[in-house]
């Protein structure tokens, strides 16, 4: 009776909602809920059901052993915790460079000077070019025989290097790429938090005799936690799972091979397509940041923050 009072009340918002909940159960839920199927068995392209071959599906379920070799560590099947290693070392230090960049920049943008609508355009210009674009004119850059950054290391007398070969400088280039991408959202979120926090603050401090470093540490650090909890969770969330700067810039490369984008070699590459380790690769990238996310939350409560 109650819950007849509520659809009598509320009709017109479920009817709205409706469509929303309709779409993300067909694009977001059933997929998820598939792909959790898939890692529980050993289906590939050549067992999967194809009706332009007149095939049936002849798949079949193995439990939990695709986990079992994943987890194992065996190089047949991505080396799982070397590239979880890997993985955890781009996203750490790309939403650190993120944030720390970012905040600089949103600090020095936050102050009044001439032109200060120029620079702020200009500055977003990197976020708001499309990815694909941006990746193929840094991969130019990169080169190593017509690349402008191997001509400038020349010019002043230092050794030409192969930024994107089979070398730790590949991981390096690709980080250096992806924080030129990811600093503008971080700028602009970090700016509107630091006009939020109220100017009587900082002549407080200031009229106490804190010097500029204290007032950045006791003010401007407290005054954006709770835009800094939101902004770092999702940078984390995004770079662990950043598949295209990598992919278009470096391609197969073991040097840079992350958690996502060995799921799409073994979707979509090799003699045989393996579906059900992709999956299972898709299941343990979900957990992970499910497990952090839960953490983080938590460590964020603790500290009397809401996210």
């Amino acid at each position: 009776m109650r819950l007849r009072n509520l659809l009598a009340r509320h009709w017109f918002v479920y009817a709205m909602v409706s469509p929303v909940v309709a779409v993300l159960a067909l694009l977001v839920v059933f997929p998820l809920l598939q792909g959790l199927f898939f890692s529980f068995t050993d289906i590939n392209d050549t067992n999967i059901a194809n009706p332009v071959l007149d095939r049936e599906a002849s798949y079949e379920f193995v439990g939990p052993a695709n986990y079992l070799n994943v987890l194992s560590g065996d190089p047949a099947y991505g080396s799982f915790w070397s590239t979880l290693v890997r993985t955890l070392i781009w996203t750490s230090a790309c939403v650190a460079c993120h944030y720390a960049i970012g905040l600089a920049l949103a600090m020095l943008l936050n102050r009044r000077m001439r032109l200060r609508g120029l620079y702020r355009v200009l500055l977003i210009l990197p976020w708001a070019v499309p990815v694909f674009i941006s990746a193929f004119a840094w991969r130019y850059l990169f080169n190593a025989e017509y690349g402008l950054i191997n001509w400038a290391l020349e010019s002043v007398g230092l050794p030409a290097q192969v930024w994107l070969g089979q070398s730790d400088l590949a991981l390096v280039s690709v980080i250096v790429v992806n924080v030129w991408l990811g600093v503008p959202f971080m700028m602009v979120a970090l700016l509107g938090g630091l006009q939020a926090i109220p100017a009587d603050l900082y002549e407080a401090a200031e009229m106490d005799g804190a010097a500029p470093w204290h007032r950045f540490v006791h003010v401007t650090l407290p005054g954006l936690k709770p835009v800094s909890g939101t902004v770092v969770l999702l940078g984390v969330i995004w770079t662990f799972n950043m598949f295209p700067v990598i992919y278009l810039i470096t391609g197969n490369n073991p040097h840079t091979r992350i958690l996502v984008s060995y799921a799409f070699e073994r979707f979509f590459a090799g003699a045989t397509r393996d579906y059900a380790i992709a999956s299972t690769y898709g299941v343990l990238i979900l957990s992970v940041l499910l497990v952090f996310a839960t953490i983080y939350r938590r460590a964020m409560a603790r500290r009397g923050e809401v996210l």
